[in-house]
Formats: structure tokens, sequence, C-alpha cells
């Protein structure tokens, strides 16, 4: 249960382990200037999710009251973020904006799009309704395409069998190629469980192959290979650059907006920028 875990505490985290793959020490700059304040932690975990999946109810879930909202930076969509403890590690939760799509289209995507993309959190939640699955996935592939550092919560497992809808999460897990755990929030079933895939797969303990999408044109694929190593060279240290490649070339305007406003530059360089944040519990 999350209220029995221990509560992070103010002495300094351990030093960087290289097996935590991409650690929160590793890109803490980046997740300065995405807002996000890591001291005290070891690990960065994003929740991710369509609207009315049960996102809210997994995050309270895990943090009980440590939690606080506020202002993403430069936007005006709120977000909440909070901190849990398990097995004397302590992990930042992020709560992303509930978004459809990582193709952005609105502010709330924007800033699902760029956490994922460029804060490179250690554990990605994705929370999905286990009676629209079908609907639900459509973001767990374009998530897996950024990061295979993933755990599907399959939530309203409950609700699915009261509708007579047969989950085989084990077929689903092998399919994706990374841990999916069924689970009903608003009871706490299956937190546990979910506890223990965010840290295996924070600690790299447990063997993620995400599913990723390959194009077969070798035309394609030597324009995504070029512009990807043209944005590495233009923005040293710039994450996801092929995904972003990808994204250029057909077009999407909000990551054509990043590279005109800055964007990129900002979060490749990890200029620190404030949060503002109205505390709402301890």
């Amino acid at each position: 249960m999350a209220e029995d875990l221990p509560t992070p505490s103010a002495s300094p985290p351990p030093a960087a382990n290289t097996a935590c793959g991409t650690c929160v020490f590793n890109n803490a700059a980046q997740l300065r200037a995405l807002g996000v304040d890591v001291s005290g932690h070891d690990h960065v975990v994003a929740l991710a999710g369509n609207p009315n999946t049960g996102k809210s109810t997994v995050f309270n879930a895990l943090t009980g009251l440590r939690q606080h909202v506020g202002n993403w930076p430069g936007k005006t969509v709120t977000g909440a973020e909070g901190g849990f403890g398990y097995r004397q590690r302590h992990y930042k939760l992020i709560d992303l904006p509930g978004t459809y799509s990582l193709l952005s289209d609105s502010q709330d995507e924007d800033v699902a799009r760029d956490f994922l993309l460029f804060g490179q959190p250690d554990v990605t939640v994705v929370v999905v309704d286990a009676t629209r699955l079908q609907r639900n996935l459509n973001l767990v592939l374009q998530i897996l395409q950024v990061t295979g550092r993933v755990v599907v919560a399959l939530n309203l497992v409950d609700e699915a069998h009261r509708h007579g809808l047969a989950l085989d999460q084990r077929h689903l897990a092998r399919e994706l190629g990374v841990p999916v755990v069924p689970m009903t929030a608003r009871n706490r079933q299956g937190l546990d469980t979910l506890l223990e895939a965010i840290e295996q797969v924070a600690l790299g303990t447990v063997a993620t192959r995400a599913r990723r999408v390959r194009h077969g044109d070798d035309r394609t694929e030597h324009a995504v290979s070029e512009l990807a190593a043209r944005l590495r060279r233009d923005h040293p240290g710039l994450a996801n650059t092929r995904w972003i490649a990808l994204r250029l070339l057909e077009g999407d305007p909000g990551i054509e907006r990043a590279v005109t406003d800055g964007t990129l530059d900002r979060l490749s360089g990890a200029t620190p920028h404030a949060v503002s944040s109205e505390t709402t519990g301890t």
C-alpha cells in the first residue's frame, strides 16, 4: 500500500548506478528545464493515458497526500506531481495531462509529448481502460516509439469482466514488449504488482523489447537517418532524434514549432526554468 511505504528523506540520494539506464541523475538538467525538481528522488516516473482511464485514481493511490499541482512552464496547462517510496527508493511521479495522441494538436499534447521526448523519465506508466483497449492502444504504441521503459497499467479490469470481456495480459505484454499489469485502481487491486513492475523497469532488471514501427521503404529510412544526424549535430544532447525526424518529415506542426521557437535548443541545452506550484498536500 502506498501510504505504508517509507517517506522520502531529506538526505541526498545515492550515487547514480550505471544499471539504471536513463537514471534521473543523468538527465536532471533536462527535467529542470521542464519544470521538475528531482532532488531527493532516485527515479522519475511519468503517468500518461487517455482521459477517463482512471489515471488520476492511479496517481492518488501511489502518492496519497504527497502531491502538489501547478502550471507547466510557459503553459496554461495544470499538472500534478507527487512522490512515493518503494523498497527504500524514492520516486517522483509526474501526472501528465490526459491525451489521446502525441501527434501534438493542443497544449495538453504539447506538454505530454515534450516531457516524454526530452525529459526521458526512467519509467512511463501508461494507464489504459480495459473496456476500451483498442482505442487506448493508439497512445501506447506512440509512446513505445519514444521509449521502451514503459509499464502498461490495464485499469478497470473489473468493468471489463462485468461486460464479458476476456483479457489476456500475458499475450498483450508479449505483443507490446513491456510489462502489462491488470488492476482496479479505485480498489487498489494490482497496486503492489504495479509498484514491482515500476521498480523492475527503473532498475533494468526486466528486459523490455518495445514494439516499434520501422518504415520498410529504403528512401524513407535514408531521409530519417540523415535528418536525425543533422538534429544531433545542430542540437547536441537532444534525445529521440529519430522520432523527431519522422515527425518533421510528416509535417507535424508541434515539432516544427519546437524547432523554430527554440524549444529544441532550450531542452538540449537544458537551461533551467522555474515552475509555479501550489501546495495541496504534504
